[in-house]
């Protein structure tokens, strides 16, 4: 993200933000090495982010990020969450990540929680059922 993205406009969480309360963290392994990962975090009871979907650059094309994203909305569904949001970027790059999110159901909506407008993000939600 940083390499395609101006810093100020960059909203992955550290390390430290991934272990936090209200944060929960997956990965994906195929035998030993990792394949992909994605984290949830919740933003009030009913709605919960998406953060940190990445694939691992040998496994693109495989069905990793779907399956990493099936896992977050079961487990949303699960805990209750009646929609999921995130933020991706908006340029280039990141067509792959928006075009995974639309194939999924999640349509483009106004900056949610404490984001802001940035010409650099999209915001994207899904309502559960």
């Amino acid at each position: 993200m940083h390499s395609h993205t101006p810093a100020e406009s960059v909203h992955a969480l550290d390390v430290a933000s991934l272990r936090g309360d209200g944060v929960t963290f997956w990965s994906a392994w195929s035998d030993d090495t990792l394949a992909g990962c994605g984290a949830l975090k919740q933003l009030d009871p009913t709605h919960a982010e998406i953060k940190s979907m990445r694939t691992a650059d040998a496994f693109r094309g495989r069905g990793v990020a779907s399956l990493v994203l099936a896992h977050l909305l079961d487990v949303a569904r699960a805990r209750g969450y009646r929609r999921v949001s995130l933020e991706t970027g908006s340029n280039p790059p990141f067509v792959p990540a928006r075009s995974l999110y639309e194939r999924h159901g999640f349509t483009y909506v106004e900056p949610f929680g404490d984001y802001e407008a940035d010409p650099w993000s999209v915001f994207m939600s899904l309502e559960l059922v």
